[in-house]
């Protein structure tokens, strides 16, 4: 019998939503795309909030059962996917996963991420503190990646990878450059190559204006 796609709602600006696209891409997982008009909060509207009573993209849908945030998103379909490189069941592995999911999460997320979404809106912020928590991140991610193909020590990419790429490969879009992060320019590359690799949209602003 044919598997039934899940539906992944999404915005192509979203670079949580790209995570989710791009691993479900990578892993092989069927999937339908249903775009989100944010431009009309439709993330706010009473059929969505159902779905995810915070109103944000993006949000999974597998045949009823609902899972909402990128992360959990992941983890979910990789464990769909079933045992794998994907996410690791070596304990010490998973935790280091983990941790760069929560690193995704939190440094990436108010860093090089809030300075694109500032740039890209047109908010009022504070870019000095945005570009120096961004270079701190990227700095420790480049220094780990010098001795690493993939972030969480393995041989093969984990969803960790997955959940850093977006942001950081348009952080240029929040005039974060990071060209003298040769070891993450590398590891940009090397996801980049991943078989099911899909883009994510690029816009004329900051450093790529």
């Amino acid at each position: 019998m044919k598997e039934t796609p899940m539906k992944l709602y999404y915005h192509p600006l979203s670079g949580h939503a790209h995570r989710a696209h791009l691993f479900l891409s990578l892993a092989g997982v069927p999937h339908e795309l249903v775009p989100i008009d944010l431009s009309i909060k439709e993330q706010k509207s009473d059929w969505f909030l159902a779905l995810n009573a915070f109103g944000e993209i993006p949000v999974l849908d597998d045949s009823g059962v609902i899972v909402a945030d990128s992360t959990a998103i992941m983890v979910y379909a990789a464990r769909k996917v079933g045992p794998s490189h994907w996410l690791p069941q070596d304990p010490a592995q998973e935790a280091e996963v983990q941790r760069w999911l929560a690193v995704a999460a939190g440094k990436i997320a108010f860093g090089p991420a809030a300075a694109r979404i500032a740039v890209l809106f047109n908010r009022t912020v504070d870019m000095d503190e945005l570009h120096s928590r961004s270079h701190a991140v990227l700095g420790v991610i480049d220094q780990v990646l010098s001795t690493r193909r993939w972030i969480a020590g393995t041989d093969q990419p984990t969803i960790a990878d997955v959940g850093l790429y977006s942001y950081i490969a348009r952080c240029p879009e929040g005039f974060v450059d990071r060209s003298a992060y040769t070891a993450i320019t590398a590891w940009l590359e090397r996801v980049e190559a991943l078989p099911g690799f899909v883009p994510f949209v690029k816009t004329p602003v900051g450093l790529d204006a």
